[in-house]
């Protein structure tokens, strides 16, 4: 393949491209399973790097989700029970003023991530995302490994979802109680999950954008209501202000727990990278790419940063309940129902488990989504079986879909001890617990390094539909910092918090996915002795919607001079929306 020879992907597998037998519903919905017609195009002589390229850039997944979608899929994608429980364990860690200092420079971190994603997202709209952008741009045994390792996140994450959704309904049978049996809400939950995920991506998309919609409109209520609660707002007329942070105060472990709140603080953005993913199918990537990444910074700062500042005011470190949690759902010791609790305001405490449970469902349908996308990538690259890359004629991924969804019914196990049922988890999420801290890292390494291959191959970033605001330097930064949260979380699984002594199976339980990580890139350097993939001999090309590039340099120019003529205001919107 010439090196600047330009492959393209105008794709005949848009939803609505196949021509249907007028045969009636029945034979319309049985022919929908059939494997799409894949793209013809000529692999002969190619290297298998150039195949893997190729086959990613010409799957046949469907591209209907619009931009609506994939904003609310940035937006609401990580807001979690990271957020509303897990924010409760990282207060009692670090106290109201590490939460501020960490989830602030992470943030910082994210925002530098997602726009060096949103730039080779733009560019490259292919399967697989940042999984087959490792390939491409860094190792091709690096590919696999990041592959694999994000794959078995959310392989692992569906059936822990579903369980942890089980477990929300225990604060109202606490409330009312019931005792109605957790394996008939993971039976309830299974089913609208999945058959959520076999509507296509269509299915995918309309779910996530109602349920981002609830998680952004509770966050949103929350703010203003602890905002009415510190100025003393609340029923009981109490002015609360800045009394936590001066007693108990506003550290509760030093630095030591600053930087286990680094640590937490990453993980609970987890999911933030699903927008990457979905730009495949998605119907205009160079409208919508730009638009979702540019709204993360508000994610990041309105949904974390100011609401986590605001329950550092009204719930103390030291509070109890914070670190009481039965699992990662207890809506009890989410700091926002306690914080409503105290305020003695009744109904919100369970409107807030709904959200809770919404959210947790929520990260279940992106389970499926990111596993079935993600592994049939791998497949066409030869990187994972190849019946993985059975993709139907709605572009669903069927095989992936069916088997993730199988192992979700491994959730019944907790009609088993809650003692079994946790060990069974912490070490089946010891497997892929810091995927995301490598696919971060992974994602900022390939813009870096794609920027370089651009420079050395003498190419304009006017070809570029959109550019990262802050360019290499904040792909390096993000990167690094990434490198650092991997070390921090070495030291903090090694000597936890709190002083105790190190533990073998604590330290595995946090530390396993780095050693797994590697077995992966080791093995695959063994088997096909892949080389580090040279600036020069990068593949700018293939991949790319936008072929003719006059033609984008003068629409970019075109809607650049649309908005220098508008006013000051609407200027600054578009730079940050």
């Amino acid at each position: 393949m010439e090196k600047n020879e330009v492959v393209s992907t105008n794709s005949p597998h848009e939803e609505g491209s196949v021509t249907e037998a007028n045969n009636g519903r029945w034979a319309n919905f049985k022919d929908s399973f059939r494997r799409a017609d894949l793209s013809e195009y000529d692999t002969e002589g190619l290297s298998d790097l150039e195949k893997a390229a190729l086959a990613t850039a010409n799957s046949p997944l469907s591209r209907s989700l619009k931009g609506r979608h994939l904003q609310m899929i940035a937006i609401g994608g990580s807001i979690g029970t990271g957020l509303f429980v897990g924010s409760g364990t990282t207060l009692a860690t670090g106290g109201p003023a590490a939460i501020l200092i960490a989830y602030s420079i992470i943030g910082t971190m994210l925002f530098c991530t997602m726009h060096s994603l949103g730039e080779l997202c733009a560019c490259f709209p292919v399967s697989g995302a940042f999984a087959s952008y490792s390939t491409r741009f860094i190792d091709p045994a690096w590919g696999f490994a990041m592959g694999w390792n994000y794959t078995l996140n959310w392989f692992i994450v569906f059936p822990l979802e579903l369980v942890a959704a089980s477990l929300t309904v225990n604060y109202w049978n606490e409330a009312n109680g019931t005792n109605y049996n957790a394996g008939c809400w993971v039976a309830i939950f299974w089913v609208l999950i999945v058959s959520i995920n076999f509507f296509g991506v269509k299915g995918y998309g309309e779910a996530e954008f109602y349920f981002s919609l609830i998680k952004v409109i509770a966050v949103v209520g929350f703010i203003i209501l602890a905002i009415v609660l510190t100025c003393g707002g609340g029923p009981n007329h109490d002015y609360i202000g800045g009394r936590y942070w001066h007693n108990p105060g506003a550290f509760s472990a030093g630095a030591k727990g600053v930087c286990a709140v680094f640590v937490s603080a990453a993980f609970a953005f987890n999911g933030t990278e699903l927008a990457g993913l979905a730009a495949a199918e998605t119907a205009n990537p160079r409208k919508s790419i730009p638009t979702a990444t540019k709204q993360v910074f508000w994610r990041i700062t309105l949904f974390y940063i100011v609401s986590l500042t605001l329950v550092g005011f009204l719930v103390p470190w030291d509070h109890p309940q914070l670190l009481n949690k039965s699992s990662s759902a207890d809506a009890s010791a989410s700091p926002f129902v306690i914080a409503i609790k105290a305020a003695g305001i009744k109904g919100l405490p369970s409107v807030m488990n709904v959200v809770i449970m919404i959210s947790v469902l929520s990260v279940g349908n992106s389970s499926i989504f990111g596993f079935s996308r993600t592994i049939a990538a791998l497949a066409q690259q030869g990187q994972a079986p190849s019946f993985f890359a059975y993709i139907d004629r709605k572009g669903r991924p069927l095989f992936g879909i069916i088997t993730v969804s199988l192992f979700g019914l491994f959730a019944f196990i907790c009609a088993g001890p809650i003692e079994t049922q946790n060990t069974v988890f912490y070490w089946l999420m010891a497997i892929c617990g810091l995927s995301s801290i490598f696919t971060w890292g992974s994602i900022n390494l390939c813009h870096f390094r794609f920027r370089m291959a651009m420079k050395v191959q003498g190419r304009s970033l006017r070809e570029m539909p959109f550019l990262s605001h802050v360019g290499t330097i904040g792909s390096m930064y993000g990167f690094l910092l990434n490198v650092t949260v991997l070390g921090l979380q070495f030291w903090i699984a090694l000597f936890p918090v709190g002083g105790a002594k190190p533990k073998a199976d604590v330290f595995f339980q946090a530390y396993l996915a780095v050693p797994v990580v590697l077995a992966f890139y080791i093995f695959f350097k063994l088997w096909k002795r892949p080389s580090f993939v040279a600036l020069k001999d990068m593949d700018l090309d293939t991949g790319r919607r936008e072929t003719d590039f006059e033609l984008l340099m003068h629409e970019m120019d075109e809607e650049a001079a649309y908005i220098a003529s508008k006013p000051f205001y609407y200027r600054v919107y578009k730079f940050w929306c």
